[in-house]
Formats: C-alpha cells, structure tokens, sequence
C-alpha cells in the first residue's frame, strides 16, 4: 500500500464539501470499526485453539492427520 502524507490528506479534506465530509468520515469510521471487529475475531480464535486442540488432537483423528 502507498504511504501518504496524513498531511497531504488534511489538505485534500479542506477542497471537499461538507456533504462529501461526511462520506469520508462516515467511511473512516466503517474502517476503525471493521478493523476493531476483525481484531476480536483474531483474539477470539486464539483464545479458543486451546480448546479446540483437545478435541483436534486425539488418537482416534490420527489417521486423518495423515491424510
């Protein structure tokens, strides 16, 4: 991804209308808040592996381990 100039993006905001800022903040915002979901997803799979490697890890699977 280009990085950019938090800098350069102020000066683009300042050329919008207010409607077209509130697009771009309303788009900000789905950002933070998929990111943040996406984050308890990761958190949320880590803290359940450990359970889940009881069930995955047994002699009875082993074969399919092989597969």
């Amino acid at each position: 991804m280009n990085q950019r100039d938090p800098q350069e993006l102020i000066e683009k905001l300042k050329t919008l209308p207010p409607e077209r800022l509130a697009e771009v903040a309303d788009f900000v915002e789905f950002l933070r808040a998929r990111d943040q979901a996406r984050a308890l997803e990761r958190a949320a799979t880590r803290a359940s592996e450990p359970a889940f490697a009881k069930v995955w890890e047994n002699d009875a699977d082993a074969a399919y381990d092989r597969l």
